[in-house]
């Protein structure tokens, strides 16, 4: 659709006629006529040609049984008698009048043969009509009536008026409407589905909607520029992710699902196709170490900062760039992801390798609170380190830096919503580490990827997302952007949010209850200006009409609009054009099971949540079949369970804990012990000592 620079300037006159169909009506008499004048001059003989006015005039004063004069035509020439003329004495060809005039026929052989050498009309003589038309309809035009010989025209008249009619209707309504809620002179357009595909001829991806049989798709250029879609929770963003997926699939393309549900991977998890699941709590994990993604120790600075970021805009940078500095030494040390997190959680191994540098001032034992502060950021990555697969357990080895090449197979991240808050900084990373890996350009052989990103607020701030959303475009690499409403990015990312919530070409907004969320949706779909006919109408002495024009500038959608949507209706915008769609609930099979546990991935329990008693290492040991029988699978979206058969509780021990002695088996515990009686003078010698010796105990029986 072509742009339109500046206001659209016409006259709407006149005010309240149907202009279009009128026009239609008269052209369509016109093209009637013109058939008509066509049948007359061409396809009639000549006597019927030169009688047609009389068979009409004829045909009409016999209705009323009038009388009127007529001039026959006669045959003349040569010595013999004029007679009246008849349809066999004529045939094709041309000849000379008396007067000089060439006529378009000719005498037949006949009308020779008796003497005859042209016609001529015969004086005006009164008869009636009706005698007349009998004359006419039985000797000159062979018993056909006036509708037999026009029949054909009228009918292709009327075809003509029926599409013209078509045609000149709509305008007409059209026309009427914008006099009655004005005429958009600027701005978006308010489209259907079949009128969006008119307009925007995409080839891209496409949503199935209620309003159309064919997929309302959006041009192919404009998938790189990324698709946004904003909604309440349950208005159908899954729905919309999932009719994207499903044509990622089919064009055999490669996608990135972060599914903080287990709703994608249930419907679109392929082992064959080499698909991954990064979720250290599900058994298909591959190992995985932050080492290993790096190419050179430079990027260790940029896998820290994905780690360490602030979760609100406020001010606080020190607490998330010192830890991530230490991070960052730390990884260019080469460690696996179990030996980060023991570095991490000891203070002197920290010291030990931090020892000469510019970092050792920040945890020193003298800092104090700073100290506390960078070792308790720290801590906070430990944790979702430790529950990574460790190398030993023989599973397939994974890392974004050589996925990257060759892009194969679906990547799906994971997990359950009460280990979300453990997971987020695991999750961050590896979508910050992929976006960093895939802001190249595909080369020859490799496949688009997909960044599907549901639920965007859940995850802590991703410094590479901002990279992505204005540049990625260049890499061809589309995202698809899931998310509630612009308070969420905006808690997390500030001011970048606006630009961000800017950039993808494609926006899909839905219902969205949050007042403020709603006008500033009505906003981004932007405003109109619109012109009216204004009409006072005078009624006294001299009653009349005035019509005036006037222009105001409104929202194309109004808040409210949004707030008052029902699930499943959307409005999409691209560019100027916003079309108003509905869709369908897609249930899709669940092949595939949402969540399979990774045994140990925690550690496991030490105690039954049921009686609080403490679990011995066997019962820990016993192979799960040994303790529970599986269960059939829940039809639906349910995923498989498996319910435990009742354990016997297990008898007190309070009385064997009773007869167990605590006994130091490193002296260095007495020293702890002097220490503390000693003066406030002398205990910093017996602390230091206490601290670079490792402490432990074991279990005798008295």
């Amino acid at each position: 659709m072509a742009t339109h620079w500046g206001r659209k300037e016409t006259i709407i006159w006149p005010p309240h006629v149907p202009l279009m169909s009128y026009s239609a009506v008269a052209v369509a008499l016109l093209l009637t006529c013109l058939l008509f004048w066509q049948r007359v001059r061409f396809a009639m003989p000549p006597l019927e040609q030169a009688y047609i006015g009389d068979y009409v005039r004829a045909r009409a004063g016999a209705a009323f049984h009038l009388k009127n004069n007529y001039r026959l035509i006669y045959l003349g020439g040569g010595k013999a008698k004029p007679r009246l003329a008849f349809p066999f004495d004529f045939t094709r060809g041309k000849m000379t009048l008396p007067s000089g005039r060439s006529a378009p026929f000719a005498l037949a052989d006949l009308a020779r043969s008796e003497g005859y050498e042209f016609p001529f009309l015969g004086p005006a003589r009164k008869y009636t009509d009706a005698s007349m038309y009998r004359w006419l309809h039985d000797v000159i035009f062979g018993g056909e009536s006036l509708l037999a010989i026009f029949a054909a025209r009228l009918i292709g008249g009327g075809l003509i008026l029926v599409v013209l009619l078509t045609l000149a209707v709509p305008q007409d309504i059209k026309r009427f409407r914008q006099m009655k809620y004005g005429r958009v002179l600027r701005g978006p357009f308010m489209l259907t589905p079949r009128q969006f595909n008119s307009v925007a001829k995409g080839e891209g991806i496409g949503f199935k909607t209620t309003e159309s049989p064919r997929m309302m798709r959006i041009p192919l250029r404009k998938e790189a520029q990324h698709i946004q879609i904003m909604g309440d929770t349950g208005v159908g963003k899954t729905q919309l992710i999932m009719q994207i997926l499903r044509q990622i699939r089919d064009r055999k393309d490669s996608a990135i699902v972060y599914d903080p549900a287990c709703e994608y991977i249930q419907r679109f998890f392929e082992k064959e196709r080499g698909d991954i699941v990064l979720n250290p709590l599900d058994d298909r994990c591959p190992y995985w170490g932050p080492a290993q993604e790096m190419a050179s120790n430079a990027e260790a600075d940029a896998i820290a900062a994905s780690l360490y970021q602030r979760k609100t805009d406020v001010i606080d940078e020190f607490f998330h760039d010192t830890p991530a500095q230490i991070f960052a030494h730390l990884l260019k040390l080469g460690p696996t992801p179990h030996q980060l997190a023991a570095w991490m959680a000891s203070d002197a191994e920290l010291l030990k390798r931090v020892q000469g540098t510019e970092m050792a001032f920040y945890i020193d034992k003298k800092a104090g609170p700073q100290r506390a502060g960078v070792l308790s950021s720290l801590t906070l990555v430990a944790k979702s380190f430790r529950l990574l697969p460790e190398k030993d357990e023989n599973r397939p080895v994974w890392n974004a830096r050589t996925w990257a090449k060759k892009r194969q197979g679906w990547i799906f991240i994971t997990s359950r919503p009460a280990e979300r808050d453990t997971l987020r900084p695991l999750h961050s990373l590896w979508i910050d580490l992929l976006v960093m890996r895939l802001l190249t350009a595909p080369q020859p052989g490799q496949r688009p990827v997909w960044f599907v990103i549901d639920e965007l607020a859940s995850l802590q701030k991703l410094p590479q997302l901002h990279t992505a959303i204005t540049e990625n475009r260049k890499s061809k690499n589309p995202l698809v952007l899931g998310f509630q409403g612009k308070a969420q990015l905006e808690v997390t990312y500030g001011h970048l949010a606006e630009v961000m919530l800017s950039q993808p070409a494609t926006k899909i907004f839905m219902k969205t209850a949050e007042p403020k969320a709603a006008e500033w949706i009505s906003e981004a779909i932007g405003k109109v200006e619109i012109e009216r006919l204004k009409e006072t109408k005078f009624d006294g002495t001299r009653s009349g009409k005035n019509f005036t024009m006037e222009r105001q500038i409104e929202p194309l959608v109004m808040g409210s609009e949004i707030s008052g949507l029902d699930d499943r209706h959307a409005y999409l915008k691209l560019g100027n054009n916003v079309a108003r769609f509905a869709f369908d609930y897609l249930d899709l099979p669940t092949p595939t099971t949402d969540f399979i546990p990774r045994k140990m991935a925690d550690g496991g329990l030490a105690f039954d949540p049921d009686t609080l008693e403490p679990i011995q290492q066997e019962d820990k040991e016993r192979p799960e079949s040994m303790d529970s029988e599986p269960v059939a699978a829940v039809s639906g979206d349910a995923p498989i369970v498996q319910e435990k058969s009742p354990r016997p509780i297990p008898w007190p021990v309070q009385q064997v804990m009773e007869q167990v002695e605590v006994v130091p088996t490193n002296p260095s515990s007495h020293v702890q012990e002097i220490a503390h009686s000693l003066p406030s003078s002398d205990a910093p010698d017996a602390q230091e000592h206490s601290d670079d010796e490792q402490i432990s105990f074991e279990l005798r029986p008295s």
